[in-house]
């Protein structure tokens, strides 16, 4: 599919209809992911995440730019998102990446996981879920909370590009951390992960 028609496509369906999409999608490599890649809020599945959202990354005073990624080697790599603040680029929220079972469907997806590092979104388990959906647009199901039930909550993005480099590894890493089965439910427990090792 055309990049601009994928990405109209993603703006127009609704929550269900994206994370339908979404497991029909398949997972991009560490490889592939590597820059800044602009990013929006796609339709939300009720208002309490419209206003969440809105509060979090559509903020007139620091809107939300970019998730950006480098790979460190072929199991993971690091990553942090961008605002916008009086004019400058801030970068906030650093995470760690790897290609992990999806809690959705159990198959490969990009997985953000923001726990490990120390920050608002590692204190609320957010992860961070990317498929394909064409060259240079990705769907993400982005998850939070502090139950189960919440953090199978779909909250929809959409990632275009590189439109730009990575600015380089930013965060203080939780001492120790390995993922678990709150930012990882799609893991069998055999299965490593290895985003500790990054």
């Amino acid at each position: 599919m055309d990049p601009d028609n994928a990405a109209a496509e993603l703006r127009r369906l609704d929550t269900s209809s994206l994370l339908a999409l979404f497991t029909t999608l398949e997972a991009p490599t560490i490889a592939e992911i590597d820059g800044e890649y602009t990013a929006a809020l796609l339709a939300q599945p009720n208002l309490f995440a419209v206003t969440t959202g809105k509060a979090a990354v559509a903020n007139p005073l620091g809107p939300w730019l970019c998730k950006a990624f480098r790979p460190v080697d072929e199991h993971g790599g690091r990553g942090y998102n961008t605002f916008s603040e009086f004019g400058r680029v801030r970068q906030r929220y650093p995470m760690r990446t790897l290609v992990a079972p999806s809690r959705y469907d159990g198959a490969p997806a990009y997985t953000l996981i923001y726990r490990a590092y120390t920050s608002l979104c590692g204190s609320i388990h957010m992860v961070d879920e990317v498929r394909r959906a064409a060259p240079g647009v990705h769907l993400g199901m982005g998850t939070w909370g502090f139950t189960d039930a919440q953090r199978r909550v779909p909250r929809p993005f959409l990632l275009t590009g590189p439109v730009g480099p990575y600015r380089g590894d930013i965060g203080t890493a939780r001492p120790d951390f390995t993922p678990g089965h709150r930012e990882l439910p799609g893991l069998t427990p055999t299965a490593p992960t290895r985003a500790k090792e990054l």
